[in-house]
């Protein structure tokens, strides 16, 4: 029988992924107002790199890896951060933060197609099910009139549709390649070469960098809430919970965090939340639950990597 404290600490934890991963598509849209977006998410990632190295020398964690193991987490480092999360945090520029986070929670639709494009996995039932749903949701969410009459609009929304295929493929590759077996080191290195990307793409778009004492403090306080709490504080409680409950559980978050981020958007920064953009959510997330199902924990398992470097 479960002791109560532990039962305590699986309940803090669902609220961190619920609210934190749900969040930070609302602290990285009031960052970009000011900030250029690739400089933006290099110096998350960098600090979130940094103190996860901090936290794991303190912990007595080895964070020796071999020349291919870094190799492996700069490929993964730059489909996850450097494009996967540079980019939406570019698109973010344009779009409303609840509707990024609405056509992201369409990724394991992506996952499926990768998965049966790049192995020949097999698409189940109620996959296809999912598929078909998700598609719907997805074509009422972003062919409404007021969104598609807005050539910015329309090229962020590709864009983010090209970092799912990003995060798709890298889940893929991460599930065969040669990585360090401890997540956090993983993550440190795979966040420290990703933000290393990030940095020299920011130099060479020509963004101009911004010190943070010239930072509003709305922008400083979504930072730091951003390095501290969406880079090392959820994904601890991601890695407890997948020790500690059945992955669909935790898989509930890919239906809550695009709710939280729609909820956080309309009331902090006065996005517009459309009837269509309401039934395309329901109809979206029910096909995301379909994939999601028990018979689909092995596609799961691999999304849930996604899951770890994305937030």
């Amino acid at each position: 029988m479960r002791k109560s404290g532990t039962n305590g600490l699986i309940v803090l934890a669902f609220i961190a992924i619920y609210v934190i991963w749900g969040s930070t598509y609302l602290w990285n849209k009031i960052a970009v107002t000011e900030l250029p977006p690739m400089m933006l998410a290099s110096i998350r990632f960098l600090s979130a790199s940094m103190l996860i190295f901090i936290i794991a020398k303190l912990i007595g964690f080895n964070l020796a890896i071999t020349k291919r193991q870094l190799m492996n987490t700069a490929v993964a480092g730059f489909l996850f951060l450097t494009f996967g999360n540079g980019v939406v945090v570019w698109a973010l520029k344009f779009l409303d933060s609840g509707f990024a986070a609405l056509e992201i929670s369409a990724q394991p639709l992506i996952i499926l197609f990768l998965m049966r494009i790049f192995e020949g996995k097999k698409i189940r039932l109620m996959s296809i099910i999912g598929v078909i749903l998700g598609s719907i949701g997805i074509y009422l969410l972003v062919s409404q009139k007021q969104l598609i009459s807005d050539e910015d609009t329309v090229i962020g929304m590709l864009m983010i549709f090209a970092c799912m295929i990003s995060w798709g493929y890298g889940s893929i590759f991460v599930s065969k390649a040669d990585l360090p077996s401890n997540y956090f080191v993983n993550t440190g290195y795979q966040m420290l070469t990703g933000g290393i990307m990030l940095i020299i793409t920011s130099l060479l778009l020509g963004e101009e960098w911004i010190y943070p004492t010239q930072w509003s403090q709305p922008v400083q306080i979504s930072m730091i809430l951003l390095i501290v709490f969406g880079g090392i504080v959820a994904f601890t409680a991601f890695n407890f919970l997948l020790k500690s409950v059945s992955p669909e559980k935790v898989a509930t978050s890919t239906y809550i965090n695009p709710l939280i981020a729609l909820a956080l958007g309309w009331y902090f920064l006065n996005e517009q939340i459309t009837t269509q953009s309401i039934i395309a959510a329901i109809i979206l997330l029910t096909g995301v639950y379909f994939i999601n199902t028990k018979r689909n924990l092995a596609l799961y398992s691999r999304f849930s990597k996604i899951l770890r470097r994305k937030n």
